[in-house]
């Protein structure tokens, strides 16, 4: 699972360099919002010279449009995967895939109709992900900046996302390049939901982003608590010196932030 998708707009020369750079565990180059709409040509040709080199996702123009053709016309085949905008139907999805057979799909969720249809979206073959794009969808609920505003929407997409069987979904950029302390109080809120990372679009903002979406050294420490305590006693239901009741379920999700942690499972003696 990445916890960074650090974006670069397709016509810029400087940045499509320094983006592979800037230490995000995936790199997300954009055809759609950061292009102008006279240098949609320019970057979907610098875009598919990259993507000859470096290993990268796109993000195209929105599922149905001339511009989205020729993106995955000009950069499907070797992308990594894509990232499809504004999505609010199993439909655009299914578009989206005609066009580029066998590429992952990101499917991102920016309005009301998205968010309803979340569920249906969520079960098209070949989605990896589901990803919220809060920019725009607080626009269209007429919502403002804070974070308790989009609780139920954030919760909806974790939900279909675990129902479906899809990877934990990917959080909204934060606008706010220097306001480190709200990016970081953004993404805390999102990974308390169930996100598994989140997208970036400034490096400043990737340490941040990799420190919340990381277990820390004490949750890595209970994992390893619980998980040799449960092995010791046979994978029977326990209590722990501390009082905290540890059963299989308790085991499973210590077992996960040893995952996501990159650290061995102890091994009960």
């Amino acid at each position: 699972m990445n916890r960074s998708w650090l974006f670069a707009p397709g016509h810029s020369d400087r940045l499509l360099e320094k983006v592979f750079t800037a230490g995000a565990d995936a790199v997300m180059l954009d055809l759609e919002d950061a292009v102008p709409p006279e240098a949609k040509a320019t970057a979907r040709g610098m875009v598919a010279r990259v993507l000859a080199d470096r290993p990268a996702w796109v993000r195209v123009n929105a599922a149905g449009s001339d511009w989205c053709a020729a993106d995955l016309d000009a950069v499907a085949e070797h992308a990594t995967g894509i990232r499809i905008p504004k999505v609010e139907s199993a439909g655009d999805v299914e578009w989206v895939l005609d066009r580029a057979p066998g590429r992952p799909i990101i499917c991102a969720i920016e309005s009301a109709r998205g968010v309803l249809a979340a569920q249906e979206i969520a079960t098209v073959p070949g989605v990896r992900h589901l990803a919220m794009g809060g920019v725009d969808l607080q626009r269209d609920l007429h919502t403002s900046g804070g974070n308790l505003q989009t609780l139920y929407a954030r919760s909806h997409l974790v939900l279909v996302s675990r129902a479906a069987g899809l990877a934990p979904p990917i959080d909204s950029v934060y606008p706010r390049i220097d306001d480190l302390d709200g990016l970081r109080e953004q993404a805390e809120f999102a990974r308390s939901l169930g996100f598994g990372g989140k997208s970036a679009i400034h490096p400043r903002q990737l340490p941040v982003v990799h420190e919340v979406f990381t277990p820390d050294a004490a949750e890595i420490e209970w994992a390893r608590t619980v998980l040799a305590a449960f092995g010791a006693a046979g994978g029977q239901a326990l209590q722990l010196p501390d009082g905290e009741f540890v059963d299989l379920p308790v085991a499973q999700r210590a077992r996960r932030v040893l995952e996501l942690a990159g650290r061995p499972e102890p091994v009960a003696g």
